[in-house]
């Protein structure tokens, strides 16, 4: 199949693409840099460098890749501005689908996020409706998601990912990332896209402060997260959460991700409280379609960071 991955040398893209080739599949992969152009090269995949703002770039090149499908990875994450993530799913997947439909493509498979459900008390799945009612600044992220979800929902086939919190190697929570440098009180933090050294970086500003409460998440391995991608592009049409077996309070997973890394571990909350979003997610559609986690459970998971 020929495919094209857009934010194909970001934390997923960079993993995805190596995977597609490998399954035999033709693969075109879009990104900002000469250095991201070398990359996917070395990979086995064509290349073409592209500004997801500028539509028509993006028009070029989705049409001189001729794509049967379209894997959008597209996230702006690197310096922890969400007005900048927002823009690129709002604008960036406006683009792209605009471009997909151009060029005769039929499917899709998006990048969303598994922690903008409704609040509720237990893991949420897919049936539970985003949380549009959400006060500011959630709203607008939540905006971001549902203009990114109706627009890819416009190709004939359409796969919504909704991933959990990424763990691994060039995600926040890695070993040398944004996360240890919180936990350890450090003012340098790392790009995760690129993997340079920062400093005065707001990304752990964004994350912080950390507490070891009862606010719930999901997580899935960045490994997990590209398998996923390839193999929804044999799925049917309609959202997945993509996430391991164990949601679990910040009280559990915080102390075992610094043990992890090595770094002190903040103490338990004495009344942690928990949003009502906050809540994780159920990955039970995931696995009914044949999906299976080589990691489980960021309790196995975080020791191989």
């Amino acid at each position: 199949m020929r495919i094209f991955v857009a934010g194909a040398t970001g934390a997923v893209g960079r993993r995805l693409v190596p995977l597609l080739v490998a399954a035999g599949h033709e693969v075109t992969g879009g990104t900002r840099t000469p250095q991201g152009v070398e990359r996917l090269r070395a990979q086995g995949a064509s290349a073409v460098r592209v500004d997801v703002f500028d539509a028509d770039s993006v028009h070029r090149a989705v049409a001189a890749a001729a794509p049967e499908a379209v894997v959008h990875q597209l996230t702006d994450l690197a310096h922890g501005d969400r007005a900048a993530n927002g823009r690129i799913r709002r604008e960036g997947t406006r683009h792209l689908v605009d471009a997909a439909k151009r060029a005769g493509v039929t499917r899709i498979v998006a990048q969303s996020i598994s922690w903008a459900y409704a609040p509720g008390d237990a893991p949420a799945d897919e049936s539970t409706p985003l949380d549009v009612a959400a006060e500011p600044p959630r709203a607008g992220m939540v905006g971001s998601l549902r203009a990114l979800e109706e627009a890819a929902a416009e190709i004939e086939t359409h796969v919504v990912l909704r991933y959990g919190t990424f763990y691994g190697p060039g995600t926040w929570y890695a070993r040398g990332g944004p996360l240890e440098a919180v936990l350890r009180g450090d003012q340098v933090t790392r790009d995760p896209a690129a993997g340079d050294p920062a400093a005065g970086d707001p990304v752990a500003a964004l994350i912080g402060p950390v507490v070891a409460g009862d606010a719930v998440s999901s997580f899935v391995h960045v490994e997990d997260a590209a398998r996923a991608a390839v193999a929804a592009l044999d799925w049917p049409s309609g959202t997945v959460n993509v996430v391991d077996d164990e949601p679990a309070p910040a009280r559990a997973w915080l102390p075992a991700f610094a043990a992890a890394v090595g770094a002190p571990a903040p103490a338990p909350a004495v009344d942690g409280g928990r949003a009502g979003w906050e809540r994780g997610a159920d990955n039970t559609r995931a696995r009914r379609l044949g999906w299976r986690p080589l990691h489980p459970t960021w309790r196995t998971g975080f020791t191989t960071l």
